[in-house]
């Protein structure tokens, strides 16, 4: 049975790019959410069909990212259960981005569609952030922007970022 208050999604500035609140019921145990309900996404317009589930676990100040996969193309679900991180979608058709804050006390999760890139960075001294990707990781099929790209000018809200050497070496926008 569909129950609306059950899940609340907003929109952000860039076109299919959601925020996703679901509710959180606490008493003197605990709290309990479903992080998933596929009727519930479905009623919401959200995909219902995953193919991969990952999880990361990074320090503070760690950027893990701009990374996207045109082929086959990739949505991807985030949630950041321990800690607090800066997430980031880039449309890269209007090179517009948006960041929002996930942690495992506010427990939102983004949409991110396919065809945008993807990226975040942490804020805690720990997080550990769990996604389901719509489609399976293709190393072929992968793309990446290098996440200090003056043409997007994201603040990550670190102020010495640590990256990958894959990550720094990324291509510009074209």
């Amino acid at each position: 049975m569909y129950h609306p208050r059950r899940l609340n999604v907003r929109e952000t500035e860039l076109r299919g790019v959601l925020i996703i609140e679901p509710r959180v019921f606490r008493d003197e145990r605990g709290w309990f959410m479903e992080t998933f309900n596929a009727e519930l996404f479905a009623k919401h317009g959200l995909p219902t069909d995953f193919a991969q589930d990952n999880h990361s676990s990074s320090r503070k100040g760690v950027i893990r990212g701009l990374h996207y996969q045109p082929d086959p193309p990739q949505g991807k679900l985030v949630r950041c259960v321990r800690g607090r991180i800066f997430d980031v979608a880039v449309d890269l058709d209007t090179r517009k981005w948006t960041g929002l804050e996930l942690s495992e006390e506010n427990q939102l999760m983004l949409w991110i569609p396919p065809g945008f890139a993807h990226g975040f960075s942490v804020l805690s001294d720990e997080a550990d952030v769990v996604y389901k990707c719509t489609t399976l990781w293709n190393s072929k099929g992968e793309r990446q922007i290098v996440y200090n790209d003056p043409a997007l000018a994201i603040d990550w809200h670190v102020p010495t970022p640590i990256v990958s050497d894959r990550d720094a070496a990324a291509p510009r926008l074209p």
